[in-house]
Parts: structure tokens; C-alpha cells; sequence
């Protein structure tokens, strides 16, 4: 039997252990991610097949989320029922920027049916770049309207980066100019780590510097060298370390391995998972 002198010390230890700060256990072991997900444009030439069996490999090796801008099978109803089967959920899908309304409209619907939370915009541009504040302009103001399209149809809205808004123009960046004059309530990004890096810019300043403007982050790596490859998420140069740190601490909620021009997508999901479990920032 326990005295009582021995029963308080424990329980005094046990609120002690309990009252520790998240910064304190973050010390002493690290956090982990709490999940994580794939674009599924990585294994796109897997899915031409058996897309059924790649995708339960997919959610075997611990993906719990998908990106996509489609269905497969017979229906996006039946699509959604297997997803859920084996384990992943839709969370974001593409919109185009300058669609007309209906098929806007019926891009809207079809990330709906599917019980997407977020729509997508990849490339928030009428030009190929690199772009002026002209073009700037002219991208704020589609932004916002498609921004509030979205929310009237119950979806947040952002749109995703690449290396180009970080090409300097007149006495602004792309990137900034975007973030700045765009409406936060409506319009949010979706932060592709890589080419935030690939741009010249450092993946964990933006993330400061825009608190509270991100719904997504694209994980993908970047290769040793001065071409600046794309490599799987785990066996390039980005601190993901750093990225998760400053992303945990503003609650950011999804992330999503990517990689383009992938030799094999399987391989690059295996890889990156086992990199995302084991990993401790």
C-alpha cells in the first residue's frame, strides 16, 4: 500500500509532468508531424493503371491526405467512397485562373462533390513571366474575385508560388505585391517550399513574414548543386526542420509531398514518408 506521504510526491510529480511547456517536451524530444499528405500529380503515371491498388500503397505508407484536381472510376461520389475506404481524405483541388464562369462554376462543384475544403489556383498569372506591377495588378484583382466565388460556395481559396514572384520588378516582388493587396479574409497561399528557395528566397521568412496567410505547404526538395534540381522531400538541402517549427507555430495544417519530373512516384512517396515520420523538429 502507498503512505500518503508517497501518494502526494507522485501526484505532485504527475502535475508537474503534466505542466510542462510545449516548448519544454519540444526540447526534450521533438515534435512530429501529425500527418501529412501527396499531391497526386507525383505518381500520375502510376494512377494510369491500377489506381486503385496505388493508391492503398499510398495510404499504407502512412499518407493520410490527398491534392487532386480530379476523379477516377466511375463517378467522383464512388471516388470519395474509396478514398475514405482506405484512409484519405481530399483536402484541396485546382481551379484555372482566368476559366469563364461556368466552368468555373463547375470546377467549384466538382471540389464539392468530393468534400474539398480548399480550391487552387497553380498559376495566378495572365503572362508566362517575369512580371511587371502591371501584371501585379491585374492578378490582385482576380485573385480577390475568385477568392469571393470561393467563399460564397463554402471554400477557402489560395494560390501557389513559383520561383517567378521572386523575380524583382518595379521596386516590389511578385510575391510580396501579391500578399500585400490581396484580401487575407478571401484570398490565402498555398507555399511550394522549393521553389520559394529555388526563387532565392528563404522558405521560413516568408513563412514569418506572412502569419496567418497560409493554408498549405507543398513539400518538395531541392538537389545539392547548382542546378538546383528537384530531389524527393529527405534527400535534398531544405532545413524541413525549420519550415515545421514556423509552421506548427502558426497551425498550419497540411502538408503535401510533391515532386515534378519524378522517375518513379512510388519510390519518391516510400522515401519522403519514412523521412516525414522518423523526422523531429
Amino acid at each position: 500500500m502507498i503512505s500518503r506521504k508517497r501518494f502526494i510526491s507522485l501526484s505532485g510529480s504527475a502535475v508537474a509532468a503534466v505542466c510542462l511547456t510545449p516548448e519544454l517536451f519540444s526540447l526534450q524530444q521533438g515534435y512530429k508531424l501529425k500527418k501529412f499528405g501527396f499531391i497526386s500529380g507525383i505518381i500520375d503515371k502510376e494512377l494510369k493503371g491500377d489506381w486503385r491498388t496505388i493508391l492503398r500503397q499510398a495510404a499504407a505508407l502512412g499518407y493520410t491526405e490527398i491534392e487532386t484536381g480530379s476523379y477516377l472510376g466511375e463517378s467522383a461520389e464512388s471516388y470519395l467512397v474509396f478514398l475514405k475506404g482506405i484512409g484519405l481524405i481530399p483536402v484541396a483541388g485546382g481551379i484555372n485562373f482566368n476559366s469563364g464562369e461556368e466552368e468555373l462554376v463547375k470546377s467549384i462543384n466538382l471540389l464539392k462533390s468530393l468534400e474539398m475544403g480548399i480550391a487552387v489556383v497553380y498559376w495566378p498569372w495572365y503572362t508566362g513571366g517575369p512580371f511587371s506591377l502591371e501584371d501585379c495588378k491585374k492578378s490582385v484583382e482576380r485573385l480577390n474575385y475568385l477568392g469571393e466565388k470561393c467563399k460564397a460556395h463554402g471554400l477557402q481559396f489560395c494560390w501557389h508560388n513559383h520561383n517567378k514572384e521572386f523575380i524583382e520588378m518595379e521596386s516590389w516582388l511578385p510575391f510580396d505585391y501579391l500578399m500585400n493587396n490581396t484580401d487575407p479574409s478571401v484570398v490565402k497561399c498555398e507555399l511550394d517550399i522549393y521553389w520559394v528557395r529555388k526563387g532565392g528566397a528563404d522558405p521560413v521568412e516568408m513563412l514569418k513574414k506572412y502569419r496567418g496567410r497560409y493554408l498549405i505547404l507543398h513539400i518538395k526538395d531541392m538537389a545539392p548543386g547548382t542546378a538546383m534540381d528537384f530531389e524527393c522531400p529527405g534527400n535534398g538541402i531544405i532545413d524541413f526542420k525549420a519550415v515545421f517549427r514556423e509552421a506548427y507555430s502558426q497551425e498550419i495544417d497540411h502538408f503535401m509531398v510533391e515532386r515534378d519530373n519524378v522517375p518513379d512516384g512510388m519510390a519518391c512517396l516510400k522515401s519522403a514518408s519514412e523521412y516525414l515520420k522518423n523526422l523531429r523538429f
